[in-house]
């Protein structure tokens, strides 16, 4: 021991050279039932996310990917971004906290091309969509946009199977 330069009180206090390590699974009382703990618990889940769909089905169930919390029971996956969802009901969601964003719709009709059938829109014709940022309530992440229509579009979403 002399040769480490550590002092034999350092290695009887290690956490690792310490005989008075205890495991947690000793410490626990198997024979008290735990106070928080409901076996029931996923039947009643699936129950009411039955209710709260109201029978639609859902492509994904959307959570926050910074805090976890469910944002949205019953939404569309886009057709053509694969990571994009959009949706009507959401929970936990709030507008956040910055300008409204004008944009120009890709798929509006504007002025048309001769030689091709692409259709190009004129920000000129008056042709510009406001959206606002959603944000999930908990932890305040952007996890999407809000349109004029209140349609939902999720692009910051972590998703699992409905």
């Amino acid at each position: 021991m002399e040769g480490d330069g550590k002092s034999e009180r350092e290695i009887l206090y290690s956490p690792t050279n310490s005989q008075q390590t205890v495991s947690d699974d000793d410490e626990i009382d198997y024979t008290v039932k735990p106070e928080f703990y409901d076996p029931n618990l996923d039947d009643k889940d699936e129950s009411w996310v039955r209710r709260e769909r109201k029978g639609r089905t859902s492509d994904a169930v959307l959570s926050c990917p910074a805090c976890f919390t469910t944002l949205c029971l019953d939404c569309q996956r886009h057709e053509k971004y694969v990571t994009q969802y959009r949706a009507i009901f959401v929970v936990n969601c709030k507008l956040g906290i910055g300008q409204a964003r004008q944009i120009t719709p890709k798929g509006k009709q504007g002025k048309r091309k001769r030689e091709s059938s692409e259709v190009v829109a004129d920000p000129a014709d008056g042709e510009r969509e406001t959206i606002k940022p959603v944000c999930c309530s908990v932890c305040s992440t952007e996890v999407g946009v809000i349109d004029e229509d209140e349609v939902y579009h999720f692009f910051n979403v972590l998703p699992s199977e409905s």
